[in-house]
Protein backbone atom coordinates (compact mmCIF):
# COMPACT_ATOMS: atom_id res chain seq x y z
CA UNK A 1 0.00 0.00 0.00
CA UNK A 2 0.90 3.49 -1.01
CA UNK A 3 3.00 6.03 1.94
CA UNK A 4 0.08 8.55 0.88
CA UNK A 5 -2.82 6.73 1.76
CA UNK A 6 -2.81 5.11 5.19
CA UNK A 7 -5.54 3.73 7.32
CA UNK A 8 -3.28 3.32 10.30
CA UNK A 9 -1.71 6.35 10.45
CA UNK A 10 -1.59 7.71 13.98
CA UNK A 11 -3.90 10.76 14.05
CA UNK A 12 -2.19 14.06 13.25
CA UNK A 13 -4.12 16.77 14.37
CA UNK A 14 -5.71 17.53 17.65
CA UNK A 15 -9.18 16.17 18.22
CA UNK A 16 -7.89 13.21 20.21
CA UNK A 17 -7.35 16.35 22.89
CA UNK A 18 -10.30 17.70 22.69
CA UNK A 19 -9.62 20.67 20.64
CA UNK A 20 -11.67 21.53 17.75
CA UNK A 21 -10.54 19.96 14.17
CA UNK A 22 -9.52 23.09 11.49
CA UNK A 23 -11.11 22.45 8.19
CA UNK A 24 -10.62 24.55 5.13
CA UNK A 25 -12.78 23.63 2.23
CA UNK A 26 -11.89 23.78 -1.51
CA UNK A 27 -14.97 23.84 -3.58
CA UNK A 28 -17.36 24.59 -1.02
CA UNK A 29 -20.73 25.17 -3.75
CA UNK A 30 -19.96 22.38 -5.71
CA UNK A 31 -21.43 18.43 -5.03
CA UNK A 32 -19.21 17.19 -2.73
CA UNK A 33 -18.69 20.83 -0.94
CA UNK A 34 -22.29 21.27 -0.36
CA UNK A 35 -22.56 17.95 1.18
CA UNK A 36 -19.70 18.28 3.76
CA UNK A 37 -20.91 22.04 4.40
CA UNK A 38 -24.08 20.42 5.43
CA UNK A 39 -21.77 17.50 7.64
CA UNK A 40 -20.23 20.36 9.37
CA UNK A 41 -23.33 22.31 9.94
CA UNK A 42 -24.68 19.37 11.48
CA UNK A 43 -22.11 18.12 13.69
CA UNK A 44 -21.06 19.38 16.92
CA UNK A 45 -19.77 23.18 16.94
CA UNK A 46 -16.88 22.10 19.02
CA UNK A 47 -16.11 19.42 16.92
CA UNK A 48 -14.93 21.61 13.94
CA UNK A 49 -13.49 25.11 13.22
CA UNK A 50 -13.96 26.70 9.83
CA UNK A 51 -10.73 28.25 8.56
CA UNK A 52 -11.63 28.99 4.86
CA UNK A 53 -14.62 28.02 2.63
CA UNK A 54 -13.56 28.57 -1.39
CA UNK A 55 -15.56 28.60 -4.10
CA UNK A 56 -15.47 29.27 -8.11
CA UNK A 57 -18.09 32.07 -8.81
CA UNK A 58 -21.11 31.35 -6.50
CA UNK A 59 -20.55 34.23 -3.87
CA UNK A 60 -23.88 34.38 -2.50
CA UNK A 61 -24.32 30.75 -1.19
CA UNK A 62 -20.46 30.73 -0.46
CA UNK A 63 -21.24 33.84 1.96
CA UNK A 64 -24.22 32.45 3.27
CA UNK A 65 -22.29 28.96 3.90
CA UNK A 66 -19.46 31.20 5.34
CA UNK A 67 -21.72 32.97 8.22
CA UNK A 68 -24.00 29.60 9.26
CA UNK A 69 -20.48 28.09 9.98
CA UNK A 70 -18.41 30.80 11.47
CA UNK A 71 -15.76 30.79 8.81
CA UNK A 72 -12.46 32.90 9.21
CA UNK A 73 -12.18 33.49 5.58
CA UNK A 74 -14.03 33.35 2.45
CA UNK A 75 -12.52 33.45 -1.38
CA UNK A 76 -14.05 33.20 -4.84
CA UNK A 77 -11.99 32.20 -7.45
CA UNK A 78 -13.60 34.36 -9.75
CA UNK A 79 -12.61 37.88 -9.06
CA UNK A 80 -16.06 39.55 -11.07
CA UNK A 81 -17.67 38.08 -8.06
CA UNK A 82 -15.82 39.64 -5.43
CA UNK A 83 -18.14 42.36 -4.70
CA UNK A 84 -20.96 40.17 -4.23
CA UNK A 85 -18.97 38.48 -1.73
CA UNK A 86 -17.75 41.85 -0.29
CA UNK A 87 -20.98 43.12 0.60
CA UNK A 88 -23.03 39.93 1.64
CA UNK A 89 -20.00 39.58 4.34
CA UNK A 90 -19.83 43.21 5.82
CA UNK A 91 -20.13 43.35 9.47
CA UNK A 92 -19.57 39.10 9.99
CA UNK A 93 -16.26 39.97 11.01
CA UNK A 94 -15.50 36.99 7.93
CA UNK A 95 -12.49 38.37 5.95
CA UNK A 96 -12.59 37.99 2.15
CA UNK A 97 -10.42 37.86 -0.77
CA UNK A 98 -11.01 36.95 -4.71
CA UNK A 99 -9.01 35.16 -7.55
CA UNK A 100 -6.47 32.50 -8.55
CA UNK A 101 -4.07 33.54 -6.12
CA UNK A 102 -6.40 34.02 -3.23
CA UNK A 103 -7.39 30.77 -3.95
CA UNK A 104 -3.96 29.21 -3.08
CA UNK A 105 -3.60 31.05 -0.40
CA UNK A 106 -6.53 30.02 1.56
CA UNK A 107 -5.37 26.32 0.82
CA UNK A 108 -2.11 27.06 2.49
CA UNK A 109 -3.79 28.37 5.42
CA UNK A 110 -2.92 26.08 8.47
CA UNK A 111 -5.96 23.66 8.88
CA UNK A 112 -5.77 20.00 10.39
CA UNK A 113 -7.98 19.05 7.26
CA UNK A 114 -9.02 20.00 3.60
CA UNK A 115 -11.34 19.16 1.20
CA UNK A 116 -10.27 19.42 -1.76
CA UNK A 117 -12.97 19.41 -3.96
CA UNK A 118 -12.43 21.84 -6.98
CA UNK A 119 -12.83 19.72 -10.06
CA UNK A 120 -10.81 20.02 -13.61
CA UNK A 121 -7.38 21.33 -14.12
CA UNK A 122 -8.31 24.26 -11.78
CA UNK A 123 -8.18 22.44 -8.89
CA UNK A 124 -4.68 21.21 -9.16
CA UNK A 125 -2.61 23.87 -7.32
CA UNK A 126 -4.73 24.29 -4.50
CA UNK A 127 -4.45 20.29 -3.82
CA UNK A 128 -0.81 20.53 -4.25
CA UNK A 129 -0.69 23.05 -2.03
CA UNK A 130 -2.79 22.05 1.11
CA UNK A 131 -0.73 18.68 0.53
CA UNK A 132 2.57 20.65 1.43
CA UNK A 133 1.29 21.86 4.35
CA UNK A 134 2.15 18.06 5.37
CA UNK A 135 -1.81 17.50 6.83
CA UNK A 136 -4.70 15.92 6.12
CA UNK A 137 -6.24 16.60 2.37
CA UNK A 138 -9.42 14.76 1.67
CA UNK A 139 -9.48 14.23 -2.09
CA UNK A 140 -12.29 14.62 -3.91
CA UNK A 141 -10.61 16.23 -7.08
CA UNK A 142 -10.06 13.18 -9.37
CA UNK A 143 -7.59 15.19 -11.88
CA UNK A 144 -4.76 15.54 -8.85
CA UNK A 145 -3.62 11.89 -8.97
CA UNK A 146 -5.29 11.01 -12.50
CA UNK A 147 -2.96 13.96 -14.17
CA UNK A 148 -0.56 15.03 -12.07
CA UNK A 149 -0.23 11.59 -10.00
CA UNK A 150 3.54 11.79 -10.00
CA UNK A 151 3.57 15.54 -8.53
CA UNK A 152 1.19 14.85 -5.96
CA UNK A 153 2.64 11.88 -4.55
CA UNK A 154 6.25 12.92 -4.52
CA UNK A 155 4.71 16.30 -2.44
CA UNK A 156 2.81 13.83 0.03
CA UNK A 157 5.87 12.09 0.77
CA UNK A 158 7.96 15.03 1.07
CA UNK A 159 5.68 17.04 3.62
CA UNK A 160 4.54 13.37 5.24
CA UNK A 161 1.02 14.32 4.32
CA UNK A 162 -2.09 12.00 4.51
CA UNK A 163 -4.49 11.75 1.46
CA UNK A 164 -7.67 10.22 2.73
CA UNK A 165 -9.76 9.51 -0.51
CA UNK A 166 -13.51 10.83 -0.77
CA UNK A 167 -14.73 8.82 -4.31
CA UNK A 168 -17.05 6.21 -2.80
CA UNK A 169 -14.99 3.44 -4.50
CA UNK A 170 -12.04 4.57 -2.94
CA UNK A 171 -12.74 5.23 0.17
CA UNK A 172 -14.54 1.69 0.12
CA UNK A 173 -10.97 0.19 -0.45
CA UNK A 174 -9.32 2.26 2.38
CA UNK A 175 -11.71 1.39 5.04
CA UNK A 176 -11.52 -2.53 4.30
CA UNK A 177 -7.73 -1.99 4.26
CA UNK A 178 -8.09 -0.57 8.19
CA UNK A 179 -6.53 -4.33 9.72
CA UNK A 180 -3.11 -2.79 8.02
CA UNK A 181 -2.41 -6.18 6.38
CA UNK A 182 -1.23 -4.39 2.56
CA UNK A 183 1.17 -7.03 1.83
CA UNK A 184 -1.45 -9.66 2.04
CA UNK A 185 -3.62 -8.12 -1.21
CA UNK A 186 -3.96 -10.20 -4.09
CA UNK A 187 -6.26 -7.63 -5.82
CA UNK A 188 -8.42 -4.80 -5.47
CA UNK A 189 -12.42 -4.63 -6.78
CA UNK A 190 -13.98 -1.30 -8.24
CA UNK A 191 -17.59 -1.39 -8.28
CA UNK A 192 -19.78 0.02 -11.34
CA UNK A 193 -23.58 0.87 -11.41
CA UNK A 194 -23.15 0.77 -15.00
CA UNK A 195 -24.87 3.99 -16.19
CA UNK A 196 -28.40 3.79 -17.69
CA UNK A 197 -26.81 2.18 -20.56
CA UNK A 198 -25.74 -0.91 -19.27
CA UNK A 199 -28.53 -3.33 -21.00
CA UNK A 200 -28.19 -0.90 -23.98
CA UNK A 201 -26.97 -1.91 -27.97
CA UNK A 202 -24.25 -0.07 -29.80
CA UNK A 203 -26.78 1.12 -31.77
CA UNK A 204 -29.34 2.14 -28.87
CA UNK A 205 -26.10 4.43 -27.46
CA UNK A 206 -25.52 6.07 -31.22
CA UNK A 207 -28.85 7.37 -30.96
CA UNK A 208 -28.72 8.61 -27.35
CA UNK A 209 -29.93 11.58 -26.03
CA UNK A 210 -28.00 14.23 -23.79
CA UNK A 211 -31.00 13.82 -21.22
CA UNK A 212 -31.21 9.98 -21.97
CA UNK A 213 -27.16 9.94 -20.70
CA UNK A 214 -28.12 11.92 -17.65
CA UNK A 215 -30.29 9.65 -16.06
CA UNK A 216 -29.04 7.62 -13.98
CA UNK A 217 -30.65 5.00 -12.91
CA UNK A 218 -29.09 4.80 -9.02
CA UNK A 219 -26.88 8.11 -8.26
CA UNK A 220 -27.97 11.91 -8.45
CA UNK A 221 -24.31 13.77 -9.66
CA UNK A 222 -23.94 16.73 -12.00
CA UNK A 223 -23.65 16.45 -15.90
CA UNK A 224 -20.31 15.62 -16.41
CA UNK A 225 -19.48 13.11 -14.32
CA UNK A 226 -23.36 11.46 -15.21
CA UNK A 227 -21.98 11.37 -18.74
CA UNK A 228 -18.69 9.75 -17.53
CA UNK A 229 -21.05 6.75 -16.06
CA UNK A 230 -22.72 6.25 -18.67
CA UNK A 231 -19.40 5.79 -20.92
CA UNK A 232 -18.19 4.47 -17.95
CA UNK A 233 -14.86 6.80 -18.01
CA UNK A 234 -15.30 7.51 -14.72
CA UNK A 235 -14.42 4.07 -13.82
CA UNK A 236 -11.51 4.09 -16.07
CA UNK A 237 -10.49 7.29 -13.84
CA UNK A 238 -11.10 5.84 -11.02
CA UNK A 239 -8.94 2.94 -12.02
CA UNK A 240 -5.94 5.30 -12.18
CA UNK A 241 -6.76 7.34 -9.00
CA UNK A 242 -6.52 3.75 -7.12
CA UNK A 243 -3.17 2.25 -8.66
CA UNK A 244 -1.44 5.77 -7.44
CA UNK A 245 -3.11 5.91 -3.93
CA UNK A 246 -2.68 2.57 -2.97
CA UNK A 247 0.65 1.58 -4.77
CA UNK A 248 -0.62 -1.08 -6.42
CA UNK A 249 0.18 -2.44 -10.19
CA UNK A 250 -2.38 -2.01 -12.55
CA UNK A 251 -2.92 -5.89 -13.32
CA UNK A 252 -3.98 -6.13 -9.02
CA UNK A 253 -6.91 -3.78 -10.04
CA UNK A 254 -10.05 -5.02 -11.26
CA UNK A 255 -13.74 -3.50 -12.20
CA UNK A 256 -17.18 -5.07 -11.93
CA UNK A 257 -20.62 -3.88 -13.01
CA UNK A 258 -22.82 -4.10 -9.78
CA UNK A 259 -26.14 -1.98 -10.85
CA UNK A 260 -27.33 -2.04 -7.04
CA UNK A 261 -24.84 0.16 -6.29
CA UNK A 262 -24.47 -1.87 -2.51
CA UNK A 263 -21.16 -2.95 -2.16
CA UNK A 264 -18.78 0.19 -3.28
CA UNK A 265 -15.42 -1.73 -3.06
CA UNK A 266 -13.66 -5.03 -2.23
CA UNK A 267 -10.49 -5.64 -1.23
CA UNK A 268 -9.40 -9.53 -1.72
CA UNK A 269 -6.15 -10.73 0.49
CA UNK A 270 -4.47 -14.17 -0.55
CA UNK A 271 -6.15 -16.48 1.98
CA UNK A 272 -9.08 -16.00 -0.18
CA UNK A 273 -10.50 -13.51 2.54
CA UNK A 274 -12.66 -10.50 0.57
CA UNK A 275 -13.67 -7.71 2.83
CA UNK A 276 -16.00 -5.50 1.50
CA UNK A 277 -17.58 -1.60 2.26
CA UNK A 278 -21.19 -1.63 1.87
CA UNK A 279 -23.79 1.28 2.27
CA UNK A 280 -26.34 3.91 0.80
CA UNK A 281 -25.23 5.59 -2.28
CA UNK A 282 -24.53 8.48 -0.51
CA UNK A 283 -21.62 10.65 -1.03
CA UNK A 284 -22.27 12.11 2.72
CA UNK A 285 -21.09 8.40 3.81
CA UNK A 286 -17.52 8.60 2.17
CA UNK A 287 -17.11 12.24 3.23
CA UNK A 288 -18.01 11.69 6.60
CA UNK A 289 -15.33 8.92 6.77
CA UNK A 290 -12.78 11.44 5.94
CA UNK A 291 -13.60 14.41 7.55
CA UNK A 292 -13.91 12.35 11.38
CA UNK A 293 -10.87 10.00 10.58
CA UNK A 294 -9.43 8.16 12.23
CA UNK A 295 -12.35 7.92 14.37
CA UNK A 296 -16.50 8.11 12.92
CA UNK A 297 -19.15 10.64 13.31
CA UNK A 298 -22.83 9.94 13.08
CA UNK A 299 -24.97 11.19 9.36
CA UNK A 300 -28.52 11.10 8.33
CA UNK A 301 -27.56 9.05 5.94
CA UNK A 302 -30.13 6.23 4.55
CA UNK A 303 -29.31 2.78 6.47
CA UNK A 304 -28.89 0.08 3.97
CA UNK A 305 -31.94 -2.17 4.03
CA UNK A 306 -30.64 -5.56 2.56
CA UNK A 307 -33.55 -7.38 2.57
CA UNK A 308 -35.24 -4.57 0.95
CA UNK A 309 -32.47 -5.02 -1.73
CA UNK A 310 -32.84 -8.47 -1.90
CA UNK A 311 -30.36 -9.23 -4.63
CA UNK A 312 -26.67 -8.05 -5.66
CA UNK A 313 -25.65 -8.49 -9.53
CA UNK A 314 -22.24 -8.55 -11.07
CA UNK A 315 -21.07 -8.71 -14.56
CA UNK A 316 -18.05 -7.95 -15.98
CA UNK A 317 -17.52 -4.94 -18.00
CA UNK A 318 -17.94 -5.02 -21.74
CA UNK A 319 -15.54 -3.78 -23.21
CA UNK A 320 -16.71 -3.25 -27.07
CA UNK A 321 -19.46 -1.70 -25.89
CA UNK A 322 -17.64 0.89 -23.09
CA UNK A 323 -14.21 0.95 -24.47
CA UNK A 324 -13.25 3.97 -22.08
CA UNK A 325 -12.13 1.45 -19.37
CA UNK A 326 -9.43 -0.30 -22.07
CA UNK A 327 -8.26 3.17 -22.84
CA UNK A 328 -7.94 4.67 -19.18
CA UNK A 329 -5.92 0.82 -18.60
CA UNK A 330 -3.74 1.73 -21.54
CA UNK A 331 -2.85 4.98 -20.21
CA UNK A 332 -1.91 4.31 -16.71
CA UNK A 333 0.24 1.65 -18.69
CA UNK A 334 1.83 4.06 -21.03
CA UNK A 335 2.16 6.29 -18.10
CA UNK A 336 4.17 9.75 -18.44
CA UNK A 337 1.61 12.97 -19.25
CA UNK A 338 -0.77 10.18 -21.18
CA UNK A 339 -3.60 9.80 -18.36
CA UNK A 340 -3.54 13.57 -18.26
CA UNK A 341 -4.44 13.63 -22.29
CA UNK A 342 -7.05 11.08 -21.46
CA UNK A 343 -8.66 13.66 -19.02
CA UNK A 344 -8.40 16.40 -20.83
CA UNK A 345 -9.81 14.42 -24.01
CA UNK A 346 -12.80 13.52 -22.08
CA UNK A 347 -13.68 17.07 -20.29
CA UNK A 348 -13.71 18.78 -23.91
CA UNK A 349 -15.77 15.68 -25.50
CA UNK A 350 -17.97 15.57 -23.15
CA UNK A 351 -18.91 19.28 -23.27
CA UNK A 352 -19.06 18.85 -26.62
CA UNK A 353 -21.75 15.91 -26.40
CA UNK A 354 -23.74 17.92 -23.21
CA UNK A 355 -23.57 20.84 -26.23
CA UNK A 356 -25.43 18.48 -29.07
CA UNK A 357 -22.19 19.07 -31.09
CA UNK A 358 -21.24 15.20 -30.79
CA UNK A 359 -23.17 12.21 -30.29
CA UNK A 360 -22.55 9.99 -27.50
CA UNK A 361 -20.08 6.96 -29.12
CA UNK A 362 -17.97 10.14 -30.08
CA UNK A 363 -17.05 10.94 -26.50
CA UNK A 364 -14.70 8.30 -26.11
CA UNK A 365 -13.81 8.17 -29.93
CA UNK A 366 -12.82 11.63 -29.76
CA UNK A 367 -10.89 10.63 -26.67
CA UNK A 368 -9.10 7.90 -28.39
CA UNK A 369 -8.07 10.26 -31.42
CA UNK A 370 -6.49 12.69 -28.99
CA UNK A 371 -4.25 9.99 -27.32
CA UNK A 372 -2.81 8.41 -30.77
CA UNK A 373 -1.97 12.24 -31.92
CA UNK A 374 -0.45 13.34 -28.69
CA UNK A 375 1.66 10.03 -28.10
CA UNK A 376 3.09 9.35 -24.22
CA UNK A 377 4.62 13.31 -23.42
CA UNK A 378 6.38 13.73 -20.00
CA UNK A 379 4.40 15.22 -17.35
CA UNK A 380 6.88 15.19 -14.41
CA UNK A 381 5.89 18.87 -13.01
CA UNK A 382 3.18 20.90 -12.56
CA UNK A 383 3.68 23.08 -15.49
CA UNK A 384 4.06 20.05 -18.01
CA UNK A 385 0.85 18.65 -16.55
CA UNK A 386 -0.84 21.92 -16.94
CA UNK A 387 0.55 22.12 -20.57
CA UNK A 388 -0.21 19.40 -21.83
CA UNK A 389 -3.48 19.50 -20.43
CA UNK A 390 -4.14 22.54 -22.93
CA UNK A 391 -2.34 21.05 -25.80
CA UNK A 392 -5.25 17.76 -25.48
CA UNK A 393 -8.02 20.26 -25.17
CA UNK A 394 -6.62 22.12 -28.45
CA UNK A 395 -6.80 18.91 -30.35
CA UNK A 396 -10.11 17.50 -28.30
CA UNK A 397 -11.47 20.62 -29.89
CA UNK A 398 -10.44 20.62 -33.06
CA UNK A 399 -11.84 17.04 -33.66
CA UNK A 400 -15.39 18.21 -31.99
CA UNK A 401 -15.40 20.96 -34.47
CA UNK A 402 -14.51 19.13 -37.16
CA UNK A 403 -17.20 16.22 -36.06
CA UNK A 404 -19.78 18.42 -35.84
CA UNK A 405 -19.38 20.46 -38.77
Amino acid sequence: MAMNARPDRPPTDRTMHGAPRSVTVLGCTGSVGTQTIDLLQGAAPERFKVRALVAGRNAKLLARQAIALGAEHAVVADPASFLVLRDALAGTGITCAAGPEAVIEAAERDADWTMAAITGAAGLAATLAAIRRGKAVALANKEALVCAGEVMLRAVAEAGATLLPVDSEHNAIFQSMADGNHGAIERIILTASGGPFRTASLEDMARATVESALRHPIWSMGAKISIDSATIMNKGLELIEAARLFGLDETKIDVLVHPQSVIHGMVCYHDGSVMAQLGSPDMRIPIAHTLAWPERMATTSPRLNLAAVSRLEFEEPDLVRFPALRLARDALRAGGGTPAILNAANEVAVEAFLQRRIGFLDIVATVERVLDALGTPAAATLEQVIALDEEARRAAGTFTTAKAA
